[in-house]
């Protein structure tokens, strides 16, 4: 039998599988303007198929844009959340991969240990996809990419500055930048950094700084996140550290003039960012959000060996 196709970071996929998934998103995105939502696609590529969804954490765009990606591409999916099956109980992650793999053709998890999603992987005989861990976020990046794109730029040779915390996104995007050839420039306060091993995946693409006006000196496109995860203490002391890093106006005006700024939301307004950058003429949150489905359609015909 094949080795079902993972897709638990940017790298499983590969510089090549990425840029085609975001070729085919653009493409089948564009296809579909117009339509309503809930109408699949004209190919309606993985009809027949159900995509099994566990939730270990909240969620709004992964739960709602995976719902959707496999009813557009002609599949259905069962939505669990962790509390209410028997993984809340103690069943192991090896015996829920093994039970699910027998019911459905494709599993998406977000939890929180990214050794979770590996074991699912390791033990599961369908495709499975990391909806979000503590150590990455690879469906959020292939969204961010995709929205680069649709601005007209490419990816090779760009500057993206990220500011705050040195999180799973930010491990993402610095995969990112090490696969498709741009710079990642971190701002972080001390204490908040990210870990040498996530810095390398940018394959020297990545560098952290101290100040953000440093970081977005010069940026094609300006990136933060909210500062407290789900499930995080000590907010007040992570707040004070953080606050020379958010993202005003007088921070975007150090980037380039047509920078583009990007959030994976939800956003902590006048924390991480104030109102004036998020609602103003920069900021491609909305288009972001967004693709998260386009981009996760492309993501699960990929898994299925369709592109």
């Amino acid at each position: 039998m094949t080795e079902p196709r993972h897709f638990l970071d940017l790298s499983d996929a590969g510089a090549d599988g990425i840029a085609a998934m975001l070729a085919d998103a653009l493409q089948r995105k564009a296809a579909r303007a117009g339509w309503p939502k809930g109408k699949a696609d004209a190919d309606a590529p993985l009809a027949g198929h159900v995509l099994a969804m566990i939730f270990e954490k909240n969620s709004t765009r992964t739960r709602v844009s995976f719902d959707m990606a496999i009813r557009q591409l002609g599949g259905t999916s069962i939505v669990m959340d962790a509390g209410s099956m028997q993984l809340g109980r103690g069943e192991s992650i090896a015996d829920t991969a093994r039970v699910l793999s027998g019911y459905c053709d494709a599993i998406m998890i977000r939890t929180d240990d990214h050794q979770k999603v590996v074991d699912m992987a390791r033990y599961a005989s369908v495709p499975v996809i990391n909806g979000l861990t503590d150590a990455s976020h690879p469906c959020q990046i292939m969204a961010d990419l995709l929205t680069i794109l649709e601005t007209g730029r490419s990816l090779p040779g760009l500057k993206v500055a990220w500011l705050g915390d040195g999180n799973n996104v930010l491990a993402s995007i610095m995969e990112a930048g090490g696969l498709m050839h741009f710079d990642v420039v971190a701002a972080c306060p001390q204490g908040f950094q990210p870990s040498e091993a996530d810095v390398a995946r940018g394959r020297g693409r990545a560098r952290v700084v101290g100040t953000a006006k440093e970081a977005v000196e010069g940026a094609d496109v300006v990136v933060t996140d909210t500062w407290i995860s789900m499930g995080q203490a000590h907010a007040e002391t992570k707040l004070k550290a953080m606050m020379p890093f958010q993202v005003t106006e007088a921070l975007m005006a150090e980037a380039k003039p047509d920078a583009k700024f990007l959030h994976c939301l939800p956003a902590h307004r006048g924390e991480e960012v104030t109102d004036a950058v998020i609602d103003g003429p920069q900021s491609l949150i909305w288009a972001e959000a967004e693709n998260r489905l386009h981009a996760q359609k492309s993501v699960l015909r990929w898994c299925f060996g369709q592109i």
